[in-house]
């Protein structure tokens, strides 16, 4: 049991690690979303599923472990959260200790992260609907100025370049 304690604190330190490493990227992804740097967002995002890519791989260890665990102590591995780790490791104060830290300074990286990707979700739609808004506007632009009356006033024309999206006659 002692090596899977230890094996669990090494993976969730390194979790740990790469959370602290994924908020300066999260942070520059804000800047470059406000910036509208798209070429600089799209390197962000590519060093960003880096990194998550490497966060999914010890996350599956760390649920090894766990099952591993579970075995070991006869519980089912969906029981054995860090908290219950934490009371289990209460006969060795070191791994309690690491484990408290570990469950602490994780629970608020990951907070912090979360906000920082719910933060740039809220700019990136605000970018989609503005987006979207000029869309609409260069799109109405257009159904105007196609309204070219002959000097005979009878008739209009509309060249390709100014006919709307939707053909009605289809």
């Amino acid at each position: 049991m002692a090596s899977l304690m230890e094996e669990l604190i090494s993976t969730l330190s390194q979790e740990k690690e790469l959370y602290l490493a994924l908020l300066p990227i999260a942070e520059e992804k804000t800047k470059a979303i406000v910036a509208n740097d798209l070429e600089q967002l799209q390197k962000i995002t590519d060093k960003e599923q880096e990194a998550v890519d490497r966060v999914n791989a010890l996350e599956r260890k760390r649920g090894e472990v766990i099952n591993n665990m579970g075995i070991v102590l006869g519980r089912k591995p969906q029981e054995l959260t860090l908290t219950e780790l934490i009371l289990v490791a209460e006969k060795q104060p070191k791994d309690k200790a690491v484990l408290t830290e570990l469950k602490e300074s994780l629970g608020a990286a990951v907070k912090r992260l979360a906000d920082l990707n719910e933060r740039n979700k809220v700019l990136i739609q605000h970018s989609l609907e503005m987006i979207e808004f000029n869309m609409n506007l260069i799109q109405s632009t257009r159904m105007v100025q196609g309204n070219n009356y002959t000097k005979s006033a009878a008739e209009t024309e509309l060249g390709a370049s100014q006919t709307g999206m939707f053909d009605a006659k289809q």
